[in-house]
């Protein structure tokens, strides 16, 4: 639906009728009342009838005449008292009538006149008021005339209106559609207004703003990758150094042997952060990856926590799950990393269901640990975050698992889920598309 259009076509609507009003005040205050005015043209004849015939009768004719039109008119013609007439009339039209004007009164389908003012006609005419009634008068008629025409200038306004509207909404979406497509990673994406268009400023701005978001994340990249890169040969040198030191000097000495090997555990965890590192940056400049069919219950069969001797993990995976296209090895990581997580706050207990789900398949990790609460469940994909608990501390880790789980399933068309779990845990749920 075209939103703009409706935006512009409802004020629009309201100011032609707020017009109209209007008009009609304007009109009733500086010329009287439009629907009188009405009325009298459509009373036209019988006015005509009154003026140039009855009228124009002599003194003594007058009413013979008058009588002649009442046996062929299929208009009422009576003689009023002057104080009824009055009587009868708003107090707007009294000053009117007392002057001798023709009143017309629409509702009624009537006109009030003074036969005469100086009682020429016949004795006492001064005194009554010809009314004329059942006049041929059809305000409805005459007011459906009014609302056709200005309904007609409404249509031929709100055309033009919903054809600019409609190219313009139409460069808002494809603006709306360069937003998303950036903010799904694709840093490339960029808005092509037509020439001379009214959104084109601010769609040179936007691509401004995307070519410095997109350089400034590319520089991080490359520089996260080219320092994780450059990482591995110092450690690598660590690494035999220490090996050396281990098998050369520190067989003699109990506790130089021992600080030895807390070092090459340091070593070996700043190895695998790099290492984690690595895979989150190749994950972050992925666009395409080669994919093959995979099955995935046996792939949910080969993932596994390590659970601790007091904790107790359980699967029930479905059979018929299917294939997804995509990589095995990156969907097994996001399975284990999962998995991992729950086995690094788990008190007893974890347990992973697999079924199909419409078009797609569910994966759901649960466990009974502390769980996360509702306002860092979408941080805890951010890497390098972690919350400021004593288990958080204690579990170790480097706050890089959950973020390389999610881009996985995100580069297969899934997504990650966070909710309490029954076991009274958190509960994570991949949702894979077959």
């Amino acid at each position: 639906m075209n939103r703009l259009f409706l935006r512009f076509a409802l004020p629009v609507l309201l100011a032609i009728g707020l017009a109209t009003v209007a008009i009609y005040l304007t009109f009733a205050r500086l010329f009287g009342d439009p629907v009188d005015e009405i009325a009298r043209r459509q009373a036209t004849g019988q006015i005509f009838l009154l003026e140039q015939y009855i009228d124009k009768a002599g003194a003594d004719e007058w009413l013979v005449r008058l009588n002649k039109v009442r046996e062929v008119s299929g208009v009422t013609f009576e003689l009023l008292p002057l104080r009824a007439a009055l009587a009868a009339l708003p107090e707007s039209k009294r000053g009117q009538l007392a002057q001798g004007a023709i009143v017309i009164d629409a509702g009624g389908k009537a006109f009030y006149r003074r036969v005469d003012r100086d009682g020429a006609r016949y004795v006492g005419s001064d005194d009554d008021v010809i009314l004329a009634r059942h006049l041929p008068i059809d305000i409805g008629q005459a007011l459906g005339m009014e609302a056709i025409r200005f309904g007609v200038i409404a249509l031929f306004l709100l055309v033009p209106i919903g054809w600019w509207s409609r190219r313009h909404w139409r460069e808002l979406e494809a603006l709306s559609r360069v937003a998303d497509d950036f903010g799904r990673g694709d840093l490339a994406a960029r808005a092509a207004p037509r020439r001379g268009s009214i959104v084109a400023p601010l769609a040179g701005r936007i691509n401004d703003m995307a070519g410095r978001i997109g350089g400034l994340l590319e520089a991080r990249k490359n520089l996260l990758h080219s320092v994780s890169h450059e990482l591995r040969t110092p450690i690598a040198r660590l690494e035999f150094g220490l090996e050396l030191l281990l098998h050369r000097h520190a067989a003699a000495d109990p506790a130089l042997e021992q600080r030895v090997r807390a070092m090459a555990t340091d070593v070996d965890e700043l190895k695998a952060l790099v290492d984690e590192l690595l895979d989150l940056t190749q994950l972050d400049q992925a666009r395409a990856m080669p994919t093959r069919p995979v099955a995935l219950a046996p792939l949910l069969r080969g993932c596994a926590p390590s659970p601790s001797a007091a904790q107790r993990y359980s699967a029930s995976i479905g059979t018929d799950l299917g294939e997804i296209e995509g990589d095995q090895r990156l969907l097994a990581r996001a399975v284990n990393n999962l998995l991992g997580n729950a086995a690094k706050y788990a008190s007893s207990r974890i347990d992973m269901r697999a079924a199909r789900d419409g078009a797609g398949v569910r994966v759901v990790i649960e466990d009974d640990g502390p769980g996360i609460p509702a306002d860092a469940r979408a941080k805890v994909f951010d890497p390098f975050f972690r919350l400021g608990r004593d288990e958080d501390h204690a579990a170790g880790g480097y706050g890089l698992g959950l973020a390389i789980a999610l881009k996985a399933a995100r580069l297969h068309g899934g997504d990650i889920a966070i909710d309490d779990s029954p076991l009274g845990g958190a509960r994570f749920t991949l949702t894979l598309p077959i």
